[in-house]
């Protein structure tokens, strides 16, 4: 996975999550289709929390591979599964040719304030990437940094050992959770290196649609929204279309400053949407999007 950014080269990769029905998943098919022509590194899978979509999530990472010949990165958490059942799934990921797993302990269940495994389980996501990188080495491995520290971490200090650690283990990619405020990213970024971690660090970015959806998903990851952003939303509070102008300048800003400081590539959490996307991507430096011509 490492292997994916070479030195001088910028690359785009783009998160998507399982629908809930049938025709929400052919119109997730429909924006990767769409996101394929900026050429990306690879498509990220996610899935539901307590691991209820995670057959789906293979099922997609397999589709996505067969129609538009992209690599893929199916995320998979330590949340509700024992070592057995850990090594199953990585073994149906390995003989579906998936790629790249993205190791992550995963939130504590609904209605649960802390994280427990089940008997039998693990811990923390250091402990899967170790499996992973023992017993199925053909996987690249991301693994997730929080600019703003984990909410659960003790201190920043411990937070970043613990990614030193995962990084340690077997992690080829760090992948960082969503912020919106670019001195947050390029002082973890340099802590990070002040402690030895030297795989790359792929900012995480989540254009903003809307300020009541990037409320409730900044609240409940904890990340920062900032006031200048926060207040133009609320100017366009009865114009929608405003509002995703606002979202789509505000990440093409972040973008140029964090390409102006030579970052590997640039990670998007694109919310099963496309069209604000080319916005972004038409707006950065040539180079930085290619984009690919359909015949």
């Amino acid at each position: 996975m490492r292997a994916l950014y070479p030195p001088g080269q910028m690359g785009l990769s783009f998160e998507v999550f399982p629908p809930k029905t049938p025709d929400g998943l052919e119109q997730v098919y429909a924006v990767v289709r769409d996101l394929a022509d900026y050429r990306p590194l690879f498509i990220s899978i996610t899935y539901g929390a307590g691991g209820s979509t995670r057959d789906q999530s293979l099922e997609m990472a397999r589709q996505i591979k067969q129609r538009f010949g992209l690599r893929v990165t199916a995320h998979f958490t330590c949340v509700g599964s024992t070592l057995a059942e850990i090594r199953a799934w990585l073994a149906q990921a390995d003989r579906l040719g998936i790629e790249n797993i993205m190791a992550l302990r995963g939130d504590p269940p609904k209605g649960e304030a802390s994280f427990r495994p089940v008997e039998g389980g693990l811990r923390y996501a250091s402990e899967l990437v170790a499996v992973i990188k023992k017993e199925f080495p053909r996987f690249g491995i991301g693994v997730a940094g929080y600019p703003e520290t984990h909410q659960e971490a003790l201190s920043p200090q411990a937070d970043l050992e613990n990614l030193k650690r995962k990084v340690d283990l077997g992690g080829d990619v760090v992948y960082t959770q969503l912020f919106f405020d670019n001195t947050d990213f390029f002082r973890f970024r340099d802590a990070c290196q002040r402690l030895g971690i030297t795989a790359p660090i792929i900012p995480g970015l989540l254009p903003v649609l809307n300020l009541k959806q990037i409320q409730r998903i900044t609240s409940l990851c904890k990340a920062k929204l900032p006031m200048p952003l926060v207040t133009e939303l609320e100017r366009f509070a009865e114009d929608p279309l405003a509002q995703l102008g606002v979202g789509v300048d505000w990440c093409v800003q972040q973008c140029r400053g964090l390409l102006a400081e030579g970052v590997p590539g640039i990670h998007f959490y694109v919310l099963n949407r496309a069209d604000h996307m080319r916005q972004i991507l038409a707006a950065l430096p040539s180079g930085a999007a290619p984009a690919a011509a359909r015949g």
